[in-house]
């Protein structure tokens, strides 16, 4: 075999064994770096136990979602790492009936019992929050994401709760919906800027926004934190890079990853165990994007 270079039919043996060397990744976003980082966890991880990873990209489109899963399924990958794109417990009864080794990352599936690996949202908007209070800000802003996902919605409750146990009143004029991306940061960032009574902090609910707040702050003439201080959730390599450097709450991305996949691999030795999930813990970064608050 070495004399002659024969390499084994990699197709062939999978054939045979009904299941691939290959891992599938579903993402609502390959373009966020967000993803980009769990991804990273997810390749090392599958490259030192010998196997490839695939990944999808869904645009946030659930008929996309399910066209990539049944791709996935008819090229006999051996698990799914799965980032849902809105509630999805349809698809997951689905491949839980057709005994496809999944593990769901990033997002609660209602009523479904299955490997998942989450991070403490909640958490992290209490602490994004409680940084901007200790500063002295009372009109605190918040750029939502989707309503329908649950990192969003426990980052909001975060911001709520916290904004309740320091005796701030609850203004809904101060949350403007977005959908995780650096526009609807920017928009939402205008829109704020503009009431008669602005916040003097921002807490958007992703990296992404927070530097669209921070353009948007910029172009309207104020200064960072100086005139208006801002947080933002995930902590990103770009977090560091941009100007000011971006205060932020860190999820343990690499580290999602990499769990993720040993609960895939452990899955697929046993489809019978009962299902886990994991939930790690968030922390503050402080940089340079958050100051005490100017009085008037």
């Amino acid at each position: 075999m070495q004399e002659l270079g024969y390499k084994p039919n990699a197709l062939a043996r999978n054939l045979r064994r009904q299941q691939t060397s290959s891992i599938g990744m579903i993402v609502p976003d390959s373009a966020n770096p967000f993803f980009a980082e769990v991804a990273r966890g997810i390749e090392d991880t599958s490259f030192g136990q010998n196997h490839s990873v695939i990944l999808c990209n869904t645009d946030g489109d659930v008929d996309k979602q399910a066209a990539h899963t049944d791709l996935l399924i008819k090229n006999q990958v051996a698990g799914i790492l799965f980032v849902a794109a809105g509630i999805s417990t349809e698809l997951v009864n689905d491949l839980q009936r057709r005994r496809v080794p999944l593990v769901v990352v990033d997002r609660e599936v209602p009523g479904v019992a299955v490997d998942t690996v989450l991070t403490n949202h909640l958490q992290g908007g209490c602490m994004a929050t409680q940084h901007l209070v200790d500063l002295g800000h009372r009109r605190i802003a918040c750029v939502s994401g989707g309503s329908d996902l649950s990192p969003s919605a426990e980052r909001l409750t975060g911001y709520q709760q916290k904004l309740a146990q320091s005796g701030i009143p609850y203004d809904e004029t101060l949350v403007v919906k977005g959908d995780f991306q650096y526009e609807s940061g920017y928009e939402a960032a205008r829109q704020l800027l503009a009431l008669a009574d602005p916040p003097t902090a921002v807490f958007a609910c992703n990296d992404l926004m927070a530097v669209g707040v921070i353009s948007a702050a910029t172009q309207l003439g104020l200064r960072v934190p100086d005139d208006l201080s801002v947080v933002g959730f995930d902590d990103v390599r770009l977090a560091s890079f941009t100007n000011p450097p971006l205060t932020t709450i860190a999820q343990p991305k690499y580290d999602i990853g990499v769990l993720a996949t040993e609960m895939l691999l452990a899955r697929v030795r046993n489809l019978d165990a009962p299902p886990r999930v994991e939930r790690l813990d968030t922390k503050l970064v402080v940089r340079g994007s958050t100051a005490v608050r100017n009085e008037p």
